[in-house]
């Protein structure tokens, strides 16, 4: 795992953010341990907005403007987990939103690739991330990402995290033969958290379970 500088804090984060990993992650059946640890020590509150930082290890969604949230800490552990990253993977992430999810992909992964469509939103995220010492391993861009990042691809992983009603097919042909792309999919009062791994010209689809997400949005 890359020694990345992490901001002193106060005695209250560090407890919470031990009391989330302990009841929210490990309690509700993440096992991987790399998952685990990093988020013991990954400072959430500092990628949610002042005034809710105190809620920042809550067991919820929060609003970080922009008409986006950063998700709840089991659902970014849950999907993370879901990758089945071994730290070498080139990993294409859609939604870069507050930059918390992208910072947990920076530590497990080897390379990873965020796409952020409003620009307010990816300027700030990848100055904090920027700042927080990501700057090795990350490479982001403000722009459409139905379309994904074809100059870059293949990628081994991918992750979504807001819904389309289908996983665009850009995105699809942008996955490496082996790869795995993780995402929830469908309307909201009917989304599911799914995994797609390609076999030669084979998608296999698996079902996670219910979730809830905004939707993907598009430039279109």
């Amino acid at each position: 795992m890359p020694n990345h500088p992490i901001p002193a804090e106060s005695l209250a984060f560090e407890r919470a953010r031990e009391t989330m990993v302990r009841e929210q992650i490990e309690g509700r059946g993440v096992k991987d341990r790399r998952i685990s640890s990093t988020l013991r020590v990954l400072p959430r509150h500092l990628f949610v907005p002042s005034e809710t930082r105190e809620r920042a290890y809550e067991d919820c969604a929060l609003s970080i403007g922009h008409n986006s949230t950063i998700s709840q800490p089991v659902i970014v552990a849950t999907m993370t987990e879901a990758l089945h990253l071994d730290g070498t993977e080139r990993v294409l992430e859609i939604g870069t939103g507050s930059g918390f999810q992208t910072a947990l992909l920076c530590r497990l992964a080897g390379e990873v690739f965020t796409m952020e469509i409003d620009p307010e939103l990816a300027s700030h995220s990848e100055d904090l991330l920027r700042k927080l010492g990501y700057g090795d391993r990350l490479h982001m861009r403000c722009g459409n990402g139905e379309l994904g990042w074809p100059e870059e691809a293949p990628f081994d992983r991918i992750l979504l995290t807001a819904a389309p009603d289908r996983v665009p097919k850009a995105l699809l042909d942008q996955l490496v033969d082996g790869g795995r792309l993780v995402a929830p999919v469908g309307p909201e009062d009917r989304q599911r958290l799914v995994v797609i791994e390609r076999e030669g010209s084979e998608l296999k689809r698996t079902q996670l379970g219910a979730v809830r997400f905004l939707k993907l949005r598009s430039a279109k």
